[in-house]
């Protein structure tokens, strides 16, 4: 959203030029207040974005031919249907007041609010975990480089 030029143009075509600051950085603030209370606005949103990442990805995966394997992380991998191109799945587990918490440590200017908005329109993490093929528990009690280290095992005898 802030190195695509194709994708820059059409958020601002469509959110205004207020969707990113004078230095070029994405106004997150502004971009939150209009999409998360608008569903329409949000799902225009997410068309204009998801196609620019599904593309900026497969342009990446030709790039690391040779590896065994490449992970494709995203929030809304079930939500974009963007799974549906992927070999396994991996969800990462925590509970909803940590990764509340983890929100605001990142961008303290988010209410718990706004937060909460934001996960209420994701798919529930029961059902991304029921979906899963895998799970890594990542709640600040489970240790969690063995379960990476587990995984990543799994992984290069699975693709070797």
């Amino acid at each position: 959203m802030t190195t695509d030029g194709i994708l820059i143009s059409n958020i601002k075509k469509e959110f205004g030029e207020l969707s990113y600051n004078t230095d070029g950085g994405l106004n997150r603030n502004y971009l939150s207040s209009k999409v998360f209370n608008d569903s329409a606005k949000l799902r225009t949103l997410n068309t204009l974005v998801h196609p620019r990442v599904g593309e900026d990805y497969r342009r990446w995966v030709k790039v690391q031919r040779g590896h065994p394997y490449v992970l494709k992380e995203a929030a809304l991998l079930f939500e974009a249907g963007s799974y549906q191109q992927l070999d396994k799945v991996v969800v990462i587990s925590a509970p909803d007041e940590l990764r509340i918490r983890r929100v605001i440590q990142r961008d303290p200017q988010r209410s718990e609010e706004q937060i909460r908005a934001i996960m209420d329109q994701q798919m529930p993490e029961e059902e991304k975990m029921r979906r899963a093929d895998f799970i890594i528990v990542n709640d600040e009690k489970v240790l969690l480089i063995p379960q990476v280290l587990e995984l990543h095992k799994r992984f290069l005898s699975m693709y070797r």
